[in-house]
């Protein structure tokens, strides 16, 4: 069995997608197949029911189901974190006693919606914190192009050493890599615990973010064997050898992070991967066109050729 996340939690925890059928509702057999998909190819940990997950399109009940279904595959064999953010702190007080219960490693919370001034952003985490209780280890998303809240570099410092129980740090300000510099150099002393920083964004910007000291990645290209090659080589220091892993993946990261559209690319390349059955997005959501699939299918087929040229 794994424990909870912690200060030094490092690796690739996969932002999983939450598969539906093409009738809209949750697929559990997909589920499974994508559990083990991720598994097969490596990660640390998973993450589920953040912004990819479609989290908000979810009932109550429907979380939970699914929640169980991801936590009952993975059996213990990575840590789960699962995204509790909302605005009410009873919904997330009892959805996160429930995960936790069910083996969950921690919880993610981001702000709520444009959330600001920073006071109030630090007060926010306070009561949730308080609300959870202390032995629930907290990632704090910090993911400024959806939540309308942003963090400055001081913000996260105070709101990490008041609130101890925030063990994470989910990285995905843009621009952000001289952010998470400043991170990383001002925690891990006497008057700063560590945290563990994982990046987003896509993975668009991966090996530079793990040469600023990222710890690893949190995100959900639909190829998580890349980001676990890239993070291992880069934490044993073969950035060479990481950059060109990346760069032969880098022009499906880049179509993959087309906001508004990406969702629908990366459900569809798991599709096509085998792992889930529809690349159904739920409404309100985004619908692939002719032209995109066929530039999909000719970037698959160039990262293949590619791949062999790397052996």
């Amino acid at each position: 069995m794994t424990g909870l996340i912690h200060r030094n939690s490092a690796g690739v925890f996969v932002i999983a997608a939450t598969p539906f059928a093409d009738d809209g509702g949750i697929d559990l057999e997909s589920t499974d197949r994508m559990v083990d998909f991720y598994l097969e190819c490596g990660v640390t940990g998973m993450t589920i029911l953040g912004i990819m997950g479609e989290a908000p399109k979810l009932s109550d009940a429907e979380s939970r189901v699914f929640a169980g279904r991801v936590l009952d595959r993975v059996s213990g064999r990575v840590p789960v974190i699962v995204g509790v953010s909302g605005g009410g702190l009873d919904p997330m007080r009892s959805l996160t006693a429930d995960v936790m219960a069910a083996g969950a490693a921690g919880v993610m919370v981001a702000p709520m919606q444009g959330m600001g001034p920073e006071d109030r952003l630090e007060g926010y985490f306070a009561q949730v914190c308080k609300a959870l209780g202390p032995d629930v280890p907290v990632c704090l998303q910090d993911y400024p192009q959806t939540s309308n809240a942003r963090f400055s570099v001081d913000s996260i410092l105070r709101i990490t050493r008041d609130n101890p129980q925030i063990v994470m740090l989910k990285h995905e300000d843009w621009p952000g890599l001289a952010k998470l510099s400043r991170v990383r150099a001002e925690t891990g002393n006497a008057d700063q615990p560590r945290l563990s920083i994982l990046t987003g964004n896509s993975a668009l910007f991966l090996p530079q973010e793990m040469q600023r000291g990222a710890d690893g990645a949190m995100t959900g290209f639909a190829y998580p064997e890349m980001m676990v090659q890239v993070v291992e080589l880069a934490l044993n220091g073969d950035h060479d050898r990481a950059e060109d892993i990346f760069d032969a993946y880098l022009p499906l990261v880049r179509y993959e992070q087309q906001l508004g559209l990406g969702l629908a690319i990366r459900k569809e390349t798991l599709r096509r991967r085998g792992v889930i059955a529809s690349a159904r997005v739920r409404a309100p959501g985004p619908a692939m066109s002719g032209t995109d699939h066929d530039e999909l299918t000719r970037l698959t087929s160039r990262l293949e050729k590619r791949l062999k040229e790397l052996g």
